[in-house]
């Protein structure tokens, strides 16, 4: 009964109309427009801003043309060794001396280069296929360097023409000389096997190494030239290392992509 009677109270009673109604505190209102406001920044960002992304991985510093792996074309035993490692050698010069059961062989540079490596010893006992020097392309000491960016085959597609690149060369430290500065000049159309690198490289190992996780899309980087430093390009520091790059020096390169606005992510 006593509810009914309240219940009956209350309808008979009229509406408060007359008394005001508080919809939200000031604080409130504060987080609102804070939160309003902070939206409206971010979309103004999401349309007009840009981003900027790389894609790292292995580099090795090499002429343009690349290396390649001299190989015994008959089987036999080492007897002398006439070139030197750095030597510069023209095509057809004699590289070693191979002795058969049908006399000597002389083996000899398939295409002119510099001799990078050689694998044979006088005394050795090779095999047809034995692999005794690496010679790289090269005509002449003074030749220009390029990098050669192994990078992951599915970032590939996204890397632009000319794009910027910084290499990290493991010889030269960083923190006291910098990074040196290269364009993209080219980048392969398919994915390279270890056999193919190594070939390049006149390294198999490194045909190995960079082809661990997957094969990868060889990028050709062009490195920027500086007259004033003494390697003779340019770094992002004012003079670079006091010492000439040589090739086969191992590098990490950072390839930088072209910018996005936020709201492309959202887009599909």
């Amino acid at each position: 009964m006593q509810f009914r009677q309240q219940a009956l109270a209350r309808l008979n009673s009229p509406d408060e109309l007359d008394l005001p109604v508080r919809l939200a505190r000031p604080q409130g209102w504060l987080v609102l427009s804070v939160t309003l406001v902070a939206m409206a920044a971010a979309s103004v960002w999401a349309v007009t801003g840009e981003v900027s992304s790389t894609v790292s991985a292995p580099a090795v510093l090499t002429h343009g043309k690349g290396s390649y792996i001299l190989q015994s074309p008959v089987a036999g035993q080492v007897t002398e060794i006439l070139a030197e490692q750095g030597e510069q050698l023209p095509a057809d010069a004699a590289v070693l001396k191979v002795r058969t059961a049908d006399g000597d062989t002389v083996v000899r540079a398939v295409a002119a280069g510099r001799v990078t490596a050689l694998a044979a010893s006088v005394g050795q006992i090779v095999s047809t296929g034995t692999n005794l020097a690496a010679v790289e392309k090269v005509t002449r000491a003074d030749a220009p360097l390029y990098a050669t960016v192994y990078v992951p085959a599915k970032s590939a597609a996204s890397i632009p023409a000319n794009a910027a690149v910084d290499l990290t060369v493991q010889t030269v430290p960083a923190q006291r000389y910098g990074v040196l500065r290269g364009h993209v000049q080219s980048v392969d159309p398919s994915p390279q096997s270890a056999q193919q690198i190594g070939a390049f490289l006149g390294d198999g190992q490194l045909g190995e190494q960079f082809t661990r996780d997957g094969r990868p899309v060889a990028v050709l980087v062009r490195l920027d030239r500086a007259s004033g430093t003494k390697s003779g390009y340019r770094w992002s520091t004012s003079d670079g290392p006091p010492q000439r790059l040589t090739s086969m020096t191992l590098a990490d390169g950072s390839i930088h992509l072209a910018d996005q606005r936020p709201v492309d992510w959202l887009l599909p």
